[in-house]
């Protein structure tokens, strides 16, 4: 082959190796870990559906000239930021939500179906903000079916129930969702906050009930604990007066004969003394009473009998008088019953004397001139006469005028 030739033949292999080379790399896709390559234009049949493209999912793929179309779906994560305002909780109260989730387009089949038919073709932003507001959505309608209470207290079930809600209508849309977090609840009413100092103080009480539990169960403890040692004290000291007991009783028993002896010998010389003083007191009890007797008892015996004899002598003597008085009496009765209505003048006469004896022995001076005896003035006014009397000598002792003498010198000068 002539030199010309050569070239020729190296320019036509050179053009087709660096043609081969462009259609190679026009024609051969390579599909990176994180995304999938959709060849659109060829049909494949998946159970009853026949689909119009087919799907690469890492290795390489070579397009069909002039028949199929390639498109890339990025498979890496989108991080949404969410946050609603005044989202109404069941009761009317509104509430707050922060949130954080971790979306990216489903990489398996069947999801990625979905993905292909509602995302393919549209930007990343377009995609996460289509994820945004169906999570917002769930978020909102899974707020109206929950208090503010069972928010704010379980936020665990709350999380999980959103994220039962959002999953579904994500994979419809060929999202999955891998990580949901509440970073923040709240109102502006101040509705939880009062419900947070609520279950603050809850759990204060609880943490102050906790502890007077455990300070009632460790004294509990500690009173059982002193008296399992008081117990053992006790056992311990029961033995020892036990094991004392015994062997005093041992001891006892051993000398038991000669401590019995010995004790009969003492009450036999107990009861020798005891008979001997017996017969001691006897003998003192003897003369004793015969002292009594001779002392006290004879003399007294004398003593009464004269004094009987006494009595008896100034009993005779008392009853003679009685007899010679009552006699006496008797015989004034009688002279007076004989006397007559002048008995009682005669009675006063006979005692006129010892009256007046009686009287001038007080005043050995006094002379007597006249005795006056006025008669009886029972009578009343019947009695002139004795009226008459004791009025002149009324007036005699009272003036000095004597009546009776005027009336007599009256009659002499006659």
């Amino acid at each position: 082959m002539t030199p010309d030739v050569l070239i020729i033949v190296a320019f036509i292999l050179g053009l087709v190796g660096i043609t081969s080379i462009l259609v190679v790399k026009n024609l051969l896709y390579i599909c990176q870990p994180n995304e999938v390559l959709i060849f659109t234009g060829s049909k494949r049949k998946v159970g009853d559906e026949v689909l119009g493209y087919r799907i690469v999912k890492g290795g390489r793929a070579v397009r069909m000239p002039l028949i199929e179309q390639v498109d890339y779906l990025d498979l890496t994560n989108m991080v949404l930021d969410l946050s609603i305002r005044n989202a109404y909780s069941k009761g009317g109260i509104p509430l707050n939500v922060d949130a954080v989730a971790n979306v990216k387009i489903a990489g398996t089949e069947p999801v990625i179906n979905h993905a292909i038919g509602r995302l393919l073709g549209k930007t990343r932003e377009e995609v996460m903000r289509i994820a945004k507001e169906t999570l917002e959505g769930n978020l909102r309608g899974v707020l109206s079916t929950l208090t503010p209470e069972e928010v704010n207290e379980d936020k665990a079930a709350f999380q999980k129930s959103l994220v039962g809600e959002a999953e579904q209508d994500l994979k419809r849309l060929g999202i999955q969702l891998d990580t949901f977090n509440i970073q923040n609840i709240s109102d502006d009413r101040g509705y939880l906050d009062s419900i947070g100092r609520k279950q603050s103080a809850e759990v204060q009480k609880r943490a102050l009930v906790a502890e007077a539990e455990t300070k009632a169960t460790a004294s509990i403890r500690k009173a059982e604990n002193n008296r399992e040692v008081s117990l053992a004290q006790i056992r311990a000291e029961r033995d020892t007066v036990k094991a004392e007991a015994d062997r005093r009783i041992i001891d006892a028993t051993t000398r038991r004969a000669a401590v019995v002896a010995e004790e009969r010998s003492q009450i036999a010389a107990m009861i020798a003394k005891a008979t001997a003083e017996q017969d001691v007191q006897r003998a003192r009890i003897e003369q004793v009473r015969r002292k009594l007797e001779a002392d006290v008892i004879e003399p007294s015996r004398a003593n009464m009998q004269a004094a009987i004899a006494d009595a008896v002598g100034k009993a005779a003597k008392i009853v003679e008088d009685g007899h010679a008085t009552a006699e006496a009496l008797r015989a004034v009765t009688e002279t007076w019953a004989q006397a007559g209505s002048n008995a009682r003048d005669i009675f006063l006469l006979q005692k006129m004397d010892v009256l007046v004896k009686l009287v001038l022995e007080t005043v050995a001076d006094l002379e007597i001139e006249q005795v006056t005896v006025l008669p009886d003035s029972s009578g009343g006014s019947n009695n002139l006469a004795g009226n008459l009397v004791s009025t002149s000598e009324q007036i005699k002792a009272a003036l000095g005028v004597d009546l009776p003498q005027i009336v007599q010198s009256f009659s002499k000068s006659e």
